[in-house]
C-alpha cells in the first residue's frame, strides 16, 4: 500500500465500477460528481468504442491490427519483430525516468481519453470536497485471454504479448495515478479482471496461480510507484486467494450475488483487513434488471448487514471491517439502459449514506 495513503480508511463511501452507458460526457460526469462526489471515478463511456473495455487499452501495442471487424496480434507479420522492439525502447527510458509517461505511447490518446480528460477537467473546477479519486483499467489476464493472434491462439500462451501487455497495462495505471494525484488526494486504481472467473477451468489449464500473481503485482507495483492504491474488481466468483495475499489495497467483488463464495476466505479476509487492506462492496445488483428495480435502499443495507454480521468474530468487529469498507455496484453500468444505470449510482449513494446513518461509525 502507498505509505503517503498506508491509514486511509473510506468509512463506506461510495464509488463507482467504472463503465457507464451515456453518450453524453457531460451528463455521465455530472452523475458522477452529483451522486458519488466523495470517491468520484471516470466513467468508461462503453457507447464510443475507444472507450469499450476490450478497446480502449489496447493502445500502443505492438502488432495490433484491425482484420475484419477483428482486434488481433499480427505476430506473422515481417515489421512484428521492429514494432516489439520499438515497444521496449520507449517502455526502458520511461520505466527509468529519463522519459515522461505524458509523453509516451502508455497514456491515452484523444480518443481513448477524451472522457478521462473532460473529468480532470471537472475535478480541478470541482470544490475541493472528494475524499479520493478512482480510475481503473482493464486486467492483464482479461485482456490477455480475450485478444488473439492471427493464428487464433490466445495472446496469453505467447511469452513475449504476455509481456507487453502487462507493461502497458502497469505505466498506463502509473499514467492515470500521476495525473490523478494532483489534486492530492487518495487515488484508487482498480485493475477490473472479470476473466478471472474463468480461472482454473479447462480453457485456462496451464496458466498458474503463479502466473497471475506475477501478472497483478507487476501492474499494481507501478500503480504503488506513483503514489496510488491498487484495487482489483471481480464481477463473478473467483478463486479469492489469489488477491488477499497480493500487494493489493482494495478489493471489489459482487457481494449481492457471491458473498457466500467470498466468506470462505474468511481467514484471508481477517489478515487483509488487518493490513490496512480495504473492502469494496459490490452490493448494488447490476446483471439483473428486476433486481435493480426491486431492490432499494433499506433492503440493500439490511442485505449487507446480514452479510457482516457472518463475518464478525472476536478478530474482526463490525466497526473495523466497516471503516475499511467501500460500497460500490456488483459491476460496471455500460450494458443497461441510462435509467437504470443512474438508479444503480443512485442506490450506491444512498445504501453509503444509510450504512453510515445505523453504524453511526
Amino acid at each position: 500500500m502507498s505509505e503517503h495513503f498506508r491509514k486511509w480508511q473510506p468509512y463506506g463511501a461510495a464509488t463507482l465500477v467504472g463503465s457507464l452507458p451515456h453518450h453524453d460526457r457531460q451528463k455521465a460526469i455530472d452523475l458522477v460528481f452529483e451522486e458519488i462526489g466523495e470517491i468520484p471515478a471516470w466513467p468508461q463511456l462503453s457507447s464510443y468504442t475507444s472507450e469499450q473495455m476490450m478497446v480502449q487499452y489496447n493502445e500502443g501495442l505492438p502488432g495490433l491490427e484491425r482484420k475484419n471487424d477483428r482486434i488481433l496480434f499480427a505476430v506473422s507479420d515481417p515489421g512484428f519483430e521492429q514494432e516489439l522492439l520499438a515497444f521496449y525502447e520507449e517502455y526502458l527510458p520511461v520505466s527509468n525516468g529519463e522519459l515522461s509517461l505524458d509523453e509516451s505511447r502508455f497514456r491515452f490518446g484523444e480518443d481513448t481519453g477524451r472522457t478521462f480528460f473532460a473529468f480532470l477537467e471537472r475535478l480541478k473546477r470541482q470544490e475541493p470536497t472528494a475524499a479520493a479519486v478512482k480510475g481503473q483499467i482493464t486486467g492483464p489476464f482479461t485482456l490477455l485471454a480475450t485478444l488473439k493472434d492471427e493464428n487464433g491462439q490466445l495472446a496469453l500462451y505467447d511469452p513475449r504479448l504476455r509481456d507487453v501487455v502487462v507493461k502497458a497495462l502497469a505505466l498506463n495505471a502509473q499514467w492515470q495515478v500521476e495525473l490523478l494525484s494532483q489534486f492530492s488526494l487518495p487515488t484508487i486504481i482498480f485493475i477490473d479482471e472479470p476473466a478471472l472467473a474463468g480461472f482454473g477451468s479447462s480453457a485456462f489449464i496451464s496458466v498458474s496461480a503463479e502466473d497471475i500473481s506475477t501478472m497483478l503485482d507487476e501492474v499494481a507495483g507501478h500503480i504503488h510507484r506513483a503514489g496510488g492504491l491498487a484495487g482489483t474488481h471481480v464481477c463473478a466468483n473467483t478463486d479469492w486467494s489469489l488477491f488477499f495475499g497480493r500487494s493489493l489495497d482494495v478489493i471489489n467483488f459482487d457481494a449481492y450475488t457471491y458473498f457466500d463464495r467470498f466468506a470462505l476466505y474468511r481467514q484471508d479476509l481477517v489478515s487483509f483487513i488487518e493490513r490496512g487492506g480495504i473492502v469494496a462492496w459490490g452490493i448494488v445488483p447490476t446483471m439483473d434488471p428486476e433486481n435493480i428495480k426491486k431492490e432499494n435502499a433499506d433492503s440493500l443495507v439490511s442485505r449487507w448487514r446480514q452479510q457482516v454480521e457472518q463475518l464478525v468474530g472476536d478478530d474482526l468487529s463490525l466497526e473495523t471491517i466497516f471503516r475499511q469498507s467501500i460500497i460500490t455496484p456488483s459491476c460496471g453500468c455500460g450494458t443497461l439502459t441510462e435509467p437504470l444505470a443512474e438508479r444503480v449510482v443512485h442506490l450506491t449513494r444512498q445504501v453509503s449514506e444509510q450504512l453510515r446513518q445505523k453504524t453511526g461509525i
